[in-house]
Order: structure tokens, then C-alpha cells, then sequence
């Protein structure tokens, strides 16, 4: 386990789980210091419990039996254990095995040799026991530094790891209850990520490591060893390193997001730089033409300049309103009502729209089902794909057939032009802001050179907003067909609580 979930490790509680440092460097847990103690005891009992019919023994038995017993719990306990345990033994012998018996008092020389042999042999060998435990301990202390700090490089190495991931490790690897990094800010440390939780134990300690000047790394619980503050600095640094780490690619999705923005104001600036300038040209032309006192302009010429100027203000009034529509997608603050409508009646709104009721066959059943959608946006959406269909036909026409979708409840109106079309597999970046494509007969409209390459995308962004989709097909025989889906008017009740939850 990781992170908060990691648990506090008691270092009298067992074995260390995996990849934690062990506990001490004796080797030697309550578990065995409990263990020595006992047999020592018990086996001490037994003899006092046998002392009679042992007394017929030569005096050499009960010295070795209370030597071995000795010994065996130095094994276990370790020279903590032992050595009480020897001078216990010694004691023992003297009182119930040695002449005059019940004393401490020896008669015999042999005897006093035997036993001054004895406590010699029982102390050596519970040193010899325990200098072997603390070494095997240190070495196991040892690999296990090796292993946590080949770990922590290797997955430095590996993959980008938070102050969390690390601060986590710090728990897991020292037992520790809490792991924290501090920052110095204005005199005082900060606290920059915390892992831990719990009341502080009994005997806690806080040790403190500095990363640096301006980071340390803090953490709460038991007492650790020179040899772990020297690991517990390798972890320091790294917790720093990833903190870094997190800051910089902060920075760069920072830097990332500024060079975006930029790129869309460029592109921006030179689609309004010629598509708005266009227009205003023809319009200022056609007025200044109309002003002129010394021209007779006839009626027919008075007539086409003032188309003129209705087409150039149609237009910059598409081309500003699709700024503003794509300005509100981004913004996010798109609302909608909808409404029970025929399609036949979005489709016919949004060529008077655009004036152009004579240049699209409409292939649309009476029978069709009623739809359910915002009819404002609904017919926004219609009249920038016609729109570009319709600039970008070729020489053929617009179809606009309706039919039920294939998709349950749901129904579709297909936009056919027989244009160039665009290359295969570049249907979708037809739908991205400021994006022209090349088709097999040249530029085309949010394909190509003409308009700002934001209708589709503000129709697409419109769609989404009501819980619609736009998609786009090749046509059969060439050109590009446009798809948009709507929800049936009887699945009403469905979509409203789908877009009332919508955030």
C-alpha cells in the first residue's frame, strides 16, 4: 500500500513487510528476546525440579546441561538473555549441585575451577552469538538500504513520480506513522504535500532532513538509526527532485497553453485580417460609388450596388457572429430550450436564412417524426453546414435528405454536396477551429481559403451543446456529406434529464 492507506509500522509488532528497513540492528525481536527468556527459565526449573537424582551424576553433567541451556538462549535471545542466564546457572550449580549443599559456600578446588570454566565458556560463547546476530542484522540493514535506494533511482529513472509517490515510500520503507516535505516561505515552513494520519505513538520521534535550502523532509515515528538518516537524505533529495518536477511541467503545460492561445490568436488575426477586410472593401466601395453626385447611376447599377452591399454585410455579419459563437463554446455558457419541432421546418428557416431555397433538393418524408432540440441553435447549425455546402458544391447541388436514424430514437438529416470533397481520413479535423483542408480539386471553405474555418466548428460545438452529434462522410461519387443527429421528440423526457444534469 501507498499514500495515506500505507500503515504505521511498530517496530515491536513482527518482521518489517517487504522492502521496509529492518527494525534494529540486534536482528532480535520481542518475539526471540521472549523466546531466550523462557527456555532459560524453564530449563533452569526443570533442573532445580531434578536436582536430587541428578546429584548421583558426575558433577560434570549438570555443568554441561546448564551450559547448553546457556547457550540455546543465547541463540534465541541473544547476549541480553544469556548472560543473566549464565550467572543464574552458576548460581544454580553452586547451590543444589555443589558441596555443602544449600550454600554458597565451594569445599572442593575442582569444583571452583569447574565452575570459573564454566561462567568463562557460557559468557564467550553468548558474546560470540550475539556479535554474529548484529552482524548478519547489519548486512541484512545494509542490503536492504541497497535495495530501497536502487529502487528509488530506479524508478526515478522509470517514470515521472509526484512528492506523494515519494513521501509514500518514505513510510513504507522506514515505518514511518507521517512522511511530509516543507518549503520555507517568508521565515517560516510550509507544508508542501503530508502523508500520514493517526495518533502520535508512544516514544514517536521527529526527525528533520534538509533538501537543499529551502526544502527538508519531515517525518514522525520511531527512533531511526545513524544508517537510516543517511538513507532517509536519499529520499529527501528525491522528494525535492519530484517537487521540482512537478513544478516544471507545470510550468511547460503553463507555456504549452499560452503557445496555444497564441497560435489561435495568430490564426485569428489573419483570417479577420482578410476575411473581415474583404467585405468592408465591397461595402465601402459600393457606398462611396453611391455618393458620387457627379455619376448618373441608373437604376439596375443603383440596384447591384446595393446588393453588393447587403451580400458584404451578410457576410460579415456570419463571419462575426461565428466569432461570438465559438467565443461562447469556449467560454462554456451555451444554453438551450428545447422544443418539439419538424425538421422540415429547421432545414426550411435556415435557407431563408441564407437566401438559398432554390440551389437545395429536399428529400425529406411528411411522416418524419418530430425532433426535439433548441430551435435557434438547431437552425444555427443547419445554416453553417449549408452554408458550406453550398460554397463549396462544385457544379453540382445541395441535397438535404431526413430519414429515421439507425440509432434508437434518433433522427437523421444528411447535407450532400458533390464537391471535391476532402481526404480520406481527414473527416474530423473538418470540425477544429481555424482549419482549412485541400480537397482533390483544390482549396475548399472550412476546407479551404474561404471564411475564418469556424462554421463547422461552432456547428459541431452547437450540436454537442444539445446533446446532438455532427459528423462528416464521404459522398458516394465524391464530395462530403454532413450528418447531424437529433433525438426524437418522443424520447423527450429522457434527453431533458440527460441535459438538465449536463453541468
Amino acid at each position: 500500500m501507498t499514500g495515506a492507506d500505507a500503515p504505521f509500522r511498530d517496530p515491536a509488532s513482527g518482521p518489517p513487510p517487504a522492502g521496509a528497513l529492518p527494525a534494529g540492528f540486534t536482528g532480535l525481536g520481542r518475539r526471540r528476546y521472549s523466546a531466550g527468556a523462557v527456555l532459560l527459565v524453564a530449563g533452569l526449573l526443570v533442573l532445580v525440579a531434578v536436582h536430587e537424582p541428578a546429584r548421583r551424576l558426575d558433577f560434570a553433567i549438570p555443568v554441561l546441561l546448564v551450559l547448553a541451556l546457556v547457550v540455546a538462549a543465547a541463540l534465541l535471545g541473544g547476549m541480553w538473555i544469556a548472560l543473566p542466564g549464565a550467572v543464574a546457572g552458576a548460581l544454580l550449580l553452586n547451590w543444589f549441585f555443589t558441596p555443602p549443599y544449600g550454600t554458597l559456600v565451594v569445599d572442593s578446588g575442582e569444583q571452583v575451577v569447574v565452575l570459573t570454566v564454566y561462567l568463562g565458556v557460557a559468557v564467550a560463547v553468548s558474546w560470540v552469538v550475539d556479535v554474529a546476530a548484529r552482524r548478519t542484522a547489519e548486512a541484512a540493514r545494509a542490503r536492504a538500504e541497497a535495495e530501497a535506494l536502487s529502487g528509488l533511482a530506479g524508478a526515478t529513472l522509470a517514470e515521472q513520480r509526484t512528492v506523494r509517490d515519494v513521501l509514500a515510500q518514505v513510510r513504507e520503507v522506514f515505518g514511518m506513522r507521517e512522511a511530509a516535505l516543507l518549503e520555507r516561505a517568508d521565515g517560516r515552513w510550509v507544508e508542501v504535500e503530508v502523508i500520514g494520519e493517526g495518533a502520535p505513538a508512544p516514544g514517536e520521534g521527529e526527525v528533520r532532513v534538509p533538501a537543499g535550502e529551502t526544502l527538508l523532509l519531515r517525518v514522525r515515528g520511531p527512533e531511526l538509526f545513524a544508517a537510516d538518516r543517511r538513507v532517509l537524505s536519499s529520499f529527501a533529495d528525491a522528494a525535492a527532485d519530484a517537487l521540482l518536477a512537478s513544478r516544471l511541467a507545470e510550468r511547460a503545460a503553463k507555456a504549452a497553453q499560452l503557445a496555444a492561445v497564441d497560435r489561435l490568436r495568430t490564426s485569428l488575426l489573419a483570417g479577420v485580417g482578410h476575411d473581415l477586410r474583404t467585405p468592408l472593401a465591397a461595402v465601402k466601395a459600393a457606398v462611396s460609388s453611391l455618393r458620387q453626385d457627379d455619376v448618373p447611376w441608373t437604376a439596375v447599377e443603383v440596384a447591384e450596388l446595393l446588393g453588393t452591399i447587403e451580400a458584404g454585410t451578410d457576410r460579415l455579419q456570419r463571419l462575426v457572429g461565428n466569432l461570438l459563437d465559438a467565443s461562447r463554446l469556449q467560454a462554456g455558457v451555451v444554453s438551450t430550450v428545447l422544443e418539439r419541432v419538424r425538421l422540415e421546418e429547421l432545414v426550411g428557416s435556415a435557407l431563408l436564412d441564407l437566401d438559398s431555397l432554390d440551389d437545395v433538393d429536399l428529400d425529406i418524408p411528411e411522416d418524419l417524426p418530430d425532433v426535439l432540440t433548441d430551435v435557434g441553435l438547431a437552425q444555427r447549425v443547419l445554416a453553417n453546414v449549408l452554408d458550406n455546402a453550398l460554397r463549396y458544391r462544385g457544379t453540382g447541388r445541395v441535397s438535404v435528405r431526413g430519414a429515421v436514424g439507425t440509432a434508437p430514437d434518433t433522427v437523421v438529416c444528411d447535407v450532400i454536396d458533390h464537391g471535391p470533397g476532402v481526404p480520406d481520413g481527414s473527416e474530423a479535423a473538418l470540425f477544429a477551429p481555424f482549419t482549412r483542408l485541400e480537397g482533390a480539386a483544390g482549396a475548399l471553405g472550412d476546407r479551404g481559403t474561404g471564411g475564418l474555418g469556424l462554421g463547422l466548428a461552432v456547428a459541431r460545438g452547437f450540436a454537442e451543446a444539445m446533446h446532438c452529434s455532427l459528423t462528416a462522410h464521404p459522398t458516394p461519387g465524391g464530395g462530403l456529406t454532413l450528418r447531424l443527429t437529433l433525438p426524437l421528440a418522443a424520447a423527450s423526457r429522457a434527453v431533458s434529464q440527460v441535459l438538465r444534469s449536463a453541468p
